[in-house]
């Protein structure tokens, strides 16, 4: 499996190829390279919601998907007055890890469900 890194993830964002833009300005490296993790072992996920070309929900995986070379259903949404698209070159990639090892056990939960897979066959695969 490709080993990861902001640089390699920034340059790929930053390509002519990124039809969707971002409306988050900062977004979490460990849990992008999670969710690439799960995708390149086959793990499926549920699409993202989008407005136009800005996504408004799932920007995490999202990313990962392009890495992975995974296509993610995309759904209609509604942004707020507040949503503003974010060039992809003004997104930071934060390497601290925002999901405690509570949540991260939860949605490996929620990903073995979504699956059809027990916990215990999620746990084993993303060892």
């Amino acid at each position: 499996m490709e080993q990861l890194s902001i640089e390699v993830v920034s340059k790929l964002m930053n390509s002519d190829t990124v039809e969707l833009k971002s409306t988050q300005e900062i977004l979490c490296f460990p849990i992008i390279v999670r969710i690439y993790r799960k995708m390149k072992m086959g793990i499926k996920f549920s699409g993202i919601k989008v407005e136009g070309d800005q996504i408004i929900d799932g920007h995490h995986r999202f990313v990962a998907s392009l890495i992975a070379g995974v296509v993610l259903d995309r759904f209609p949404s509604s942004s707020s007055s507040a949503t503003v698209a974010v060039g992809w070159n003004k997104v930071k990639f934060d390497e601290k890890d925002w999901d405690t090892l509570a949540k991260i056990n939860m949605l490996n939960a929620l990903d073995a469900r979504f699956n059809g897979l027990t916990q215990e066959q999620m746990e084993e695969l993303v060892r």
